[in-house]
């Protein structure tokens, strides 16, 4: 079976890691994974983590001191990465891992990219409150606008994405904030994507990392991708129902 490997960037999530490990080792059990925490934090996260790779083989750390940011810290993740499939996903839980398998038997029907949508039906963004919504939303609708590439997918912004190795072999990734899947997927060799539905979780512990400058930081991004990134004018997009996604896992044996 294909190997994933799972790029969690942290910062101060030392509440949040232990269960996160726990949940990815029950959702994927019987698949090879490695987990990657790229971690900046100025807490006790690092001592947290350190603990987690002694009781669990799969998880590996890279603790950076003179290098801050989501978006590069992700990219760090993706050079040590040594599995087939890669994915990125937040530490706070709002992402559930258990939706790991279900994107792991998507990319085994040999779809390049799997996005889990919280605006395709059986998905839901519960987790966020009114504010954190209306941002998103607004974020969301520029990079539509703004970016052909993105204009098929309903949820560009997620921080939760898995894809094919070979998506990134030379793709001209140089992203700031927080926003690294709008990059992928402007600046990867894609031909297929397949949305599923997932719900967004409240964040059980720790604060929201989201300011203003992470707003700016994006906007940046925005416009760089309008002269940088590819039209991916042969990019299909395709719509997965719970029904479809539990059929995969069940043909594929995961």
């Amino acid at each position: 079976m294909s190997k994933i490997s799972i790029v969690v960037p942290t910062y101060n999530e030392k509440e949040n890691v232990g269960n996160l490990v726990n949940q990815i080792d029950y959702a994927l059990r019987g698949i090879d994974y490695e987990v990657i925490f790229v971690d900046d934090s100025t807490d006790e996260t690092p001592d947290v983590i350190r603990k987690v790779m002694g009781e669990n083989h799969n998880v590996r750390m890279e603790h950076r001191t003179t290098e801050k940011g989501l978006a590069t810290a992700v990219l760090k993740g993706f050079t040590m990465a040594e599995g087939d499939y890669i994915a990125v996903m937040d530490a706070d839980l709002q992402h559930p891992p258990a939706i790991l398998r279900s994107m792991y038997a998507v990319l085994e029907t040999g779809v390049d990219f799997c996005v889990p949508s919280r605006f395709i039906p059986g998905g839901s963004d519960g987790g966020l409150g009114p504010y954190r919504k209306l941002v998103s939303a607004v974020a969301r609708y520029i990079g539509k606008i703004l970016l052909p590439c993105l204009k098929k997918i309903t949820d560009p912004t997620s921080g939760l994405f898995m894809f094919r190795r070979q998506v990134i072999d030379g793709a001209d990734m140089r992203p700031i904030g927080w926003k690294i899947l709008v990059e992928v997927l402007a600046t990867g060799t894609i031909r297929t994507v397949v949305e599923i539905p997932y719900k967004f979780q409240a964040r059980p512990a720790g604060e929201s990392k989201l300011s203003s400058k992470v707003t700016m930081e994006y906007l940046k991004q925005i416009k760089d991708l309008m002269k940088r990134g590819k039209k991916q004018k042969g990019m299909k997009v395709i719509r997965w129902s719970y029904d479809k996604m539990k059929a995969a896992e069940k043909q594929y044996g995961i």
